[in-house]
């Protein structure tokens, strides 16, 4: 059928008034959708994880007297807290036991995912299983094991006096800080390699090619070419694990001993034994807020891309 030419100019205009109705309605409908879609992982985070560091964040700033907890804005939590060397002690400890566990991990992992992810060929899937493999027993259990590894009559001991490296078990293995960084090492090691991977398999292999067509060394290209790649993942894994080991007070309890204790440690017996919330949450605190800053420094590095 032909068109009258006479119509034309009418068809047009109420095409565009059909077009201009249906728009804004396409447009007021999909906010609400996605404000539906959002709210119920918003209310979920409100109040299992906003209300709750709000109500910490307010206990960190009242006091006890008497064992009554005076609701009360006061800052003598923090001045505890740094005006006491103990207490300075711990934080410094527990920060530089969890930087030394973060670099000790990411020496191991850089490696391993590197061979994992460039020669592991058919069986990668297997070599990653592996590595996801401790992560299915419980927690407790590794630690037990390592403190059964290096206990008095651990299986360490054991293999030095048959090997008469040794000629009585030692204590030295066990409840210092040596064993308590040893088994942060295995304990977050997962964490640290599964971003790295990762990471790995995201690298443009034409680069390395390249690299190695430029006559570059094994280790020059790694070094200028992987690694700054590969720094996003790195970093990533490094703040699973920072974070990890400053909020630890398992492993410092079971494996570390008196010598030990971490901040993890301090904030458990403020809430359980001494019944401090306040100064219990002022710790906590001082945890976050260190935690927190790692994780600015790591983000403006890269490790969100």
């Amino acid at each position: 059928m032909e068109r009258n030419p006479q119509l034309e100019p009418l068809i047009t205009q109420l095409s565009e008034a059909q077009f201009s109705e249906a728009q804004p309605r396409r447009r007021d409908r999909t906010p609400v959708a996605l404000y539906a879609t959002l709210l119920p992982p918003l209310v979920w985070m409100t109040l299992l994880y906003f209300v709750p560091i709000a109500i910490l964040v307010s206990y960190s700033f009242w006091r006890l007297e008497a064992f009554d907890i005076v609701r009360e804005f006061s800052l003598v939590n923090f001045q505890t807290i740094f005006g006491n060397t103990a207490y300075r002690t711990v934080i410094v400890r527990t920060v530089m036991t969890a930087l030394g566990v973060t670099a000790i991990d990411a020496a191991i992992a850089l490696p391993l995912a590197f061979f994992i992810t460039r020669f592991g060929g058919r069986y990668r899937t297997l070599l990653t299983l592996l590595v996801i493999l401790p992560l299915w027993s419980s927690y407790l259990v590794r630690v037990f094991a390592w403190k059964i590894i290096l206990g008095y009559n651990g299986i360490l001991n054991s293999a030095l006096l048959s090997l008469g490296i040794l000629q009585q078990p030692s204590q030295i293995f066990l409840y210092n800080q040596f064993s308590t960084t040893l088994t942060f090492v295995h304990v977050w090691l997962p964490f640290m390699i599964l971003p790295v991977i990762t990471a790995f398999e995201r690298l443009p292999k034409d680069l390395l090619e390249a690299s190695a067509d430029l006559n570059a060394l094994p280790l020059t290209t790694f070094r200028k070419v992987a690694l700054p790649l590969v720094t996003p993942g790195l970093l990533a894994g490094s703040i699973n694990v920072f974070a990890l080991t400053m909020g630890d007070f398992i492993t410092p309890n079971l494996i570390g001993g008196p010598s030990g204790i971490m901040l993890g440690n301090v904030i458990s017996s403020q809430f359980g034994v001494s019944y401090n919330w306040p100064l219990g949450a002022a710790f906590a605190l001082v945890v976050m807020l260190i935690v927190f800053l790692a994780l600015t420094v790591v983000v403006r590095r890269g490790a969100l891309e």
